[in-house]
């Protein structure tokens, strides 16, 4: 299982930092990606993160605001979020690419290569 928390109402130019945490089974060579579903729009991938080796990739949209990191020890992965616009209104979503080796590969922004999700949550950015 995965459950996202940290989500909130924050005002342009504000942060805030989103955690991924895996109950019940062990992220270890895995592949965790970030998503998010604006209304009326798709789901579109904003970063991943290989586990292996923390190689990342992130959507251009967010690139120089968004950073998305782990911490091994407390089974959990962070997206941090600065900077932001009333743009980036969203559920955001967390999900895993599960591996039973260690790989070296890219980590994808395409969900239909994600294994499971989280139940999301959500981001305002509204003066």
């Amino acid at each position: 299982e995965l459950v996202e928390s940290g989500g909130g109402l924050v005002q342009p130019g504000g942060s805030l930092r989103l955690s991924c945490a895996a109950f019940r089974f062990t992220l270890d060579n895995d592949i965790i990606g970030w998503f998010r579903r604006a209304p009326g729009k798709g789901r579109e991938g904003v970063s991943c993160i290989n586990l292996n080796d923390n190689k990342v990739q992130s959507a251009d949209s967010v690139k120089g605001r968004f950073t998305i990191s782990t911490h091994g020890a407390e089974n959990t992965v962070y997206l941090q979020m600065n900077n932001l616009t009333p743009e980036d209104t969203a559920i955001y979503y967390c999900a895993v690419y599960l591996w039973d080796t260690a790989h070296s590969h890219a980590c994808p922004l395409a969900e239909e290569f994600y294994d499971f999700w989280g139940q999301g949550t959500q981001v305002t950015v509204s003066s």
